[in-house]
């Protein structure tokens, strides 16, 4: 265990589960998602895939101006493959599990902006919202179950005052 202050410890998020290690299934799971992910994001296919949710984002289209379409995909690849080693260092190390958990828990918190961004979500055949399509819409709902168990690692690995949290 890592002390920053007297208020905030840094821990390996499965130690504050004690001997029930669930929170190790959150961590594995997620570096595979960002491994694979983050992996696909060097090829044509993912590159052309992603484009239209970087393009009608607020906060990622400058990626496609500075870098392109593939040079976007891969700008983002290596910071989801980073998020990867992090959460897997996170299994050792303290900082590297809160580390590894912000990036992941940053990286949901933005796909979910898609879901206001990106044409289509909405479906109209069905009403419009709160109906939403298969593509794009329950593809980028999917990222708040992957926010929780971001957040989940989180909140396992920082410890302070605001989580209320008593440990022996």
């Amino acid at each position: 265990m890592t002390t920053l202050t007297n208020q905030i410890r840094l821990q390996i998020a499965e130690k504050s589960a004690g001997s029930l290690n669930f929170l190790a299934l959150l961590r594995w799971a997620l570096v595979i998602i960002f491994l694979w992910f983050g992996g696909m994001k060097f090829t044509a296919y993912e590159a052309a895939g992603i484009a239209p949710f970087i393009e009608h984002s607020p906060i990622m289209s400058w990626l496609h101006a500075l870098f392109g379409v593939q040079g976007a995909s891969c700008v983002i690849g290596v910071i989801e493959l980073s998020t990867a080693a992090a959460l897997i260092l996170g299994a050792f190390q303290p900082i590297f599990s809160a580390l590894g958990a912000a990036m992941s828990a940053a990286t949901y918190l933005i796909t979910l902006t898609f879901f206001l961004s990106t044409p289509g979500v909405a479906e109209a055949t069905a009403g419009g919202f709160p109906a939403i399509s298969a593509a794009p819409g329950q593809f980028l709902l999917k990222d708040l179950v992957l926010l929780a168990a971001s957040l989940s690692l989180l909140f396992a690995s920082v410890q302070g005052p605001w989580l209320n949290v008593q440990k022996s």
